[in-house]
């Protein structure tokens, strides 16, 4: 999908599968709200459904599929499909949310991190996994979403869901930094690989930037911006 300016109403309303590149800061419903104003703007529509599959953090970047008209049915069958990521892991030290998000604290030394030790540990997290979710997320505990209550200060309790990770390849430049390009399954989090990384290895760590590349046969290269889609839709 690269070219959106002649779109109808109509073919919104009966559904259009969009690729969105969400920008960095952004919520992924800050996305979704904001190509709704778009399309109803352009075509004085009054109610438009829109919605996307698969949430990005605000400090991720990347593939967003956001679903318009009758193709919002289809995004449960989106959701459960694998998906790609590409970004960085720093080691030596950690945050409460596992990425930048909120202070970097525990800072503690790498020096003697040798490469067998970082093999080693990919290993571990490579397969079916056990993985319990950043309490800074989107999981509803008693009620509310975790990141409230987190950053509210208040301890939660989240259970590990079965996740797995199809493929873990990763280079190192020079430490603390770590390249990683991640595929796995629906409910992955990759906040919570960088977190047992850095557990494994004894160091702590946490994610320091976040890509999604691919959802399945859909890829980022092939997805608008949000400038762009504006564009299209409102040229001036």
């Amino acid at each position: 999908m690269n070219d959106i300016s002649n779109f109808t109403a109509q073919d919104f309303l009966d559904g259009q599968l969009l690729l969105i590149d969400k920008p960095l800061n952004w919520t992924s419903f800050d996305a979704v709200k904001k190509l709704r104003y778009l399309i109803r703007k352009k075509f004085n529509l009054k109610k438009l459904k829109v919605g996307h599959a698969g949430t990005l953090d605000p400090l991720a970047t990347g593939l967003l599929i956001i679903c318009t008209g009758k193709f919002t049915k289809r995004i449960s069958d989106l959701t459960v499909q694998n998906k790609v990521y590409e970004g960085t892991v720093t080691i030596g030290a950690t945050t409460p949310s596992f990425d930048l998000e909120t202070a970097i604290e525990n800072e503690t030394s790498f020096a003697h991190i040798t490469p067998s030790d970082i093999e080693a540990a990919v290993h571990k997290l490579t397969g079916e996994l056990d993985q319990v979710p950043p309490a800074f997320s989107a999981k509803w505990v008693d009620g509310k979403r975790a990141y409230i209550a987190a950053r509210e200060g208040r301890e939660i309790e989240l259970k590990s869901n079965k996740v797995e990770v199809e493929k873990f390849d990763y280079h190192v430049e020079s430490l603390p930094e770590i390249h990683f390009n991640i595929t796995c399954s629906k409910g992955t989090y990759i906040r919570s690989i960088a977190r047992d990384l850095g557990a494994e290895l004894g160091t702590g760590a946490y994610l320091t930037a976040l890509r999604r590349t691919a959802i399945g046969d859909y890829c980022v290269k092939n997805a608008l911006t949000v400038a762009e889609f504006e564009r299209q839709i409102l040229p001036e």
